[in-house]
């Protein structure tokens, strides 16, 4: 099998880290593997099947030979660095919003249009979605392909994890400040977190919406390939390490009943099933927490539409949410486009 030179921008970050142990993990046809961070992190090694490698620091020459970049810095360093990559012959997978919406970009979740990682040939960059987005079309391509869906609301319930480790941190802090009965520290969210809920992801628009929300609504009409879909969200950070949950209620235009909508998920690749509510059986975020699968359960009817269900869904955003979407992308790549 070719093998490959790869890189990972942004490795030291909880993205970064991940998206190395997919790489181990899946045995990516990997021939050299190069982490690149911020100055800050040189030094610093991270093991790669039993050998620990250096961080470098990123660089406008540290793309010569390299054949794939995953990105996971912060946007404005993908924003200059993707296209210098580019350009010097490195197909560039950005985890970030940087690229999302742009037209001549793909927007890729394998799962659902792994064909759009052709159009990579126009820029050499391919999108990564936004994790809520991911595991919810994931959830849902197989129903709109049978039904077509009209309406989307979604409600999401995002672990901190997704705002990278100082929130991790901050959680754990903030959980031993209130057991211990000493005051809390906030520097990552604007609020207590521990304990807590927050209606606010990412910055808020004029419109009343976040960022976070419109990311959900956008990215989605783009990956299903279908703007006449209506699509709302409201998204709230919860007190939890690992894994993101939504409530989504969905619209169709033709009649979808749970059964069908089950047997549909029983075959969709990357879902798991897990509906058993009589039973408790339903999907949970401590469950999702490492793994690659996106679960789904409580499917029912919403009755007050003609042709609507209700259902939730649970992925672990740091990876299928990011690291491993990102692989997969690069794997169909090298399989199909390369």
């Amino acid at each position: 099998m070719k093998q490959y030179n790869v890189a990972v921008a942004g490795a030291t970050g909880a993205v970064g880290n991940e998206m190395v142990k997919v790489l181990e993990e899946r045995k990516f046809p990997v021939k050299n593997l190069t982490l690149l961070a911020s100055s800050r992190s040189v030094g610093k090694t991270i093991t790669f099947h039993g050998e620990d490698i250096g961080v470098q620091e990123l660089k406008e020459d540290s793309f010569k030979d390299i054949d794939i970049g995953l990105f996971s810095p912060g946007g404005s360093v993908s924003l200059k660095f993707a296209p210098i990559a580019a350009a010097s012959g490195c197909v560039v997978i950005d985890n970030t919003s940087a690229f999302r919406m742009e037209p001549d970009i793909p927007l890729v979740v394998p799962e659902v249009n792994e064909h759009a990682i052709a159009q990579h040939t126009k820029r050499g960059i391919i999108s990564n979605p936004n994790c809520s987005t991911i595991q919810m079309v994931v959830a849902l391509k197989p129903l709109h392909d049978a039904a077509k869906i009209k309406r989307i609301v979604v409600s999401t319930y995002q672990a901190v994890s997704g705002t990278g480790q100082k929130a991790i941190k901050e959680l754990e802090g903030q959980v031993l400040a209130i057991y211990n009965m000493k005051t809390i520290e906030k520097k990552v969210y604007p609020h207590q977190i521990a304990f807590n809920c927050l209606p606010h992801i990412d910055s808020f628009l004029d419109s009343g919406y976040t960022k976070e929300e419109m990311k959900m609504v956008n990215e989605t009409k783009k990956i299903l390939e279908d703007d006449s879909i209506a699509v709302t969200a409201t998204t709230v950070r919860v007190p939890v390490f690992y894994g993101h949950s939504e409530s989504v209620n969905v619209e169709f235009e033709r009649e979808l009943t749970p059964d069908m909508a089950r047997k549909l998920l029983k075959k969709a690749p990357g879902v798991k099933l897990i509906d058993d509510p009589k039973k408790n059986k339903y999907p949970l975020a401590i469950d999702a927490a490492g793994k690659d699968d996106t679960y789904v359960g409580r499917i029912r009817v919403d009755d007050t539409v003609k042709y609507g269900l209700n259902m939730w869904i649970v992925a672990d955003n740091i990876r299928k949410g990011a690291a491993l979407n990102a692989v997969q992308i690069a794997e169909a790549l090298i399989k199909k486009y390369l």
